[in-house]
């Protein structure tokens, strides 16, 4: 008699920690999605607001290049001028790309580390 009750409470305490184990792997698959949707919807965001950057981007620099070149009488100064803050705006950020990495460790650990 005592070996039927012990077999029913390890059978019950075997079907619960299946559970228990079933649900965890369900709370962290969810958790795992919803860190990579918030990824991809973040750089789907930025992806969209960088191509029409970079098309305005473009075109302004079209219409500073043939205002300077205009300014000094031969359009490929103007390009060259255009050209040339643009290699010193590299060199600039290619300086400071270190000073990103807390900033961007700071808000990538929010999204990571997030209760819920």
């Amino acid at each position: 008699m005592a070996f039927e009750e012990v077999k029913e409470q390890l059978a019950e305490a075997d079907a619960g920690l299946k559970t228990y184990i079933e649900q965890t792997s369900d709370y962290y698959q969810l958790k795992g999605f919803k860190f990579l949707m918030q990824g991809i919807t973040s750089f789907s965001k930025v992806l969209m607001v960088a191509a029409f950057g970079l098309m305005a981007l473009f075109f302004l620099s079209l219409a500073a290049s043939f205002t300077i070149g205009n300014w000094l009488h031969n359009t490929s100064y103007g390009f060259i001028c255009v050209g040339l803050f643009y290699v010193v705006a590299g060199m600039v950020a290619y300086i400071a790309r270190h000073k990103l990495d807390k900033p961007l460790l700071r808000k990538f650990s929010e999204y990571y580390f997030e209760e819920s």
